[in-house]
């Protein structure tokens, strides 16, 4: 199965879990292990940078020709630092959606968003596009946008993208430790806001998930809030 396009991201995630394997310790959360199945992972962990690191991807590249990785990061609730999130869908010789942001929790100027938006805006192919209500409630105006790339080109953009993201979000992160009492609030209105989000279960069944699989995995593990 020889493929740019899955090599490169295959390489993303690896990369995102090594850095979390360094920066955190891989927790087993309540309920998780039901979705650790043939052709779909979860991890996630926990640290002194962050409160949850989580990556999940469903490898359905031999049965749908597709590959999926979701990769979200909550900094602690007394962190004014923004959620990082990375998705990415993408078939043999093309990635259909990519998606990238870091989303503010109580701080909309934030330095980290602001490096996040001077970073991203030398993307040339970079395309505003128009967002859904929930969508508008939680990302940022940066927020990286791509479809249909297969260009070799556009991909090793948004591979070294990622590497350098992560690279910043983790070393920067704990710069806004204890700046504020608690922003659960704000966590939670991103959780809710992404399980609205219509495409998520949609693009799950379809890479051959049962349905009920995933109705509960949104719900309490893929934006778990803080009760």
């Amino acid at each position: 199965m020889e493929s740019k396009v899955w090599d490169t991201l295959i390489e993303i995630q690896h990369l995102l879990e090594a850095s979390f394997e360094q920066a955190g310790i891989e927790v087993s959360e309540p309920g998780m292990y039901r979705f650790n199945q043939p052709g779909w992972v979860n991890r996630v962990w926990s640290g002194n940078k962050f409160r949850r690191a989580h990556i999940d991807v469903v490898d359905a590249r031999l049965t749908k020709g597709l590959w999926m990785m979701h990769c979200c990061i909550f900094p602690h609730t007394h962190n004014s630092a923004p959620i990082y999130g990375f998705d990415v869908i993408a078939g043999k010789n093309k990635i259909t959606g990519c998606f990238h942001d870091y989303s503010k929790t109580n701080d909309a100027n934030h330095p980290m968003m602001q490096w996040f938006a001077d970073e991203v805006a030398k993307l040339e192919w970079r395309k505003e596009r128009e967002l859904p209500e929930w969508a508008t409630n939680i990302f940022s105006k940066s927020m990286v946008a791509a479809g249909n790339v297969s260009d070799e080109e556009e991909l090793q953009q948004i591979a070294d993208l990622a590497r350098t993201t992560i690279s910043h979000y983790l070393s920067t992160v704990e710069e806004s430790d204890h700046t504020i009492a608690d922003n659960t609030f704000e966590q939670n209105y991103y959780a809710q806001n992404q399980k609205c989000n219509p495409h998520t279960p949609r693009v799950m069944v379809s890479l051959g998930l049962s349905e009920e699989d995933v109705k509960v995995f949104i719900q309490e593990c893929l934006f778990p809030e803080i009760r």
